[in-house]
């Protein structure tokens, strides 16, 4: 089963959701970003470093939130969303994935996410009444 890192992204009250890039597993299908864990790093130094390399851009990382399993015809997956929070409110680059966006939690439910992102968006949904 592979670890796998997932931030709660927020500033100025928004979200940021980004879309699984063509010819990937999942694609098309919106997740909070992040990615896999490697050797030698926590979950969230994981974070920190997937989103850089993915949209260019510095979090702080916060609280742990919950862990989503999926298992994929590819395999398992456990899924650890933290919140995060960035300072920019620009849509940042986006070099591994179709497109990002920063969303009204009132919104979330517009967008297909993938299936390991689903409990971690209901769950969140309560949270935030949306």
């Amino acid at each position: 089963m592979k670890d796998v890192s997932a931030g709660i992204i927020t500033c100025g009250g928004k979200v940021l959701i980004a879309q699984r890039r063509h010819g990937k597993n999942q694609e098309y299908l919106w997740e909070f970003p992040g990615g896999k864990l490697e050797e030698g790093e926590t979950l969230p130094q994981c974070l920190q470093r997937e989103i850089k390399e993915e949209l260019n851009k510095e979090i702080t990382v916060g609280d742990f939130f919950m862990t989503s399993v999926y298992e994929y015809e590819n395999g398992a997956i456990r899924l650890h969303a933290y919140f995060a929070a960035m300072a920019e409110p620009e849509i940042p680059s986006h070099i591994d994935h179709e497109q990002v966006k920063w969303i009204d939690w009132a919104q979330i439910d517009d967008y297909t996410f993938a299936p390991a992102d689903i409990p971690i968006k209901n769950a969140l949904k309560k949270l935030f009444g949306a």
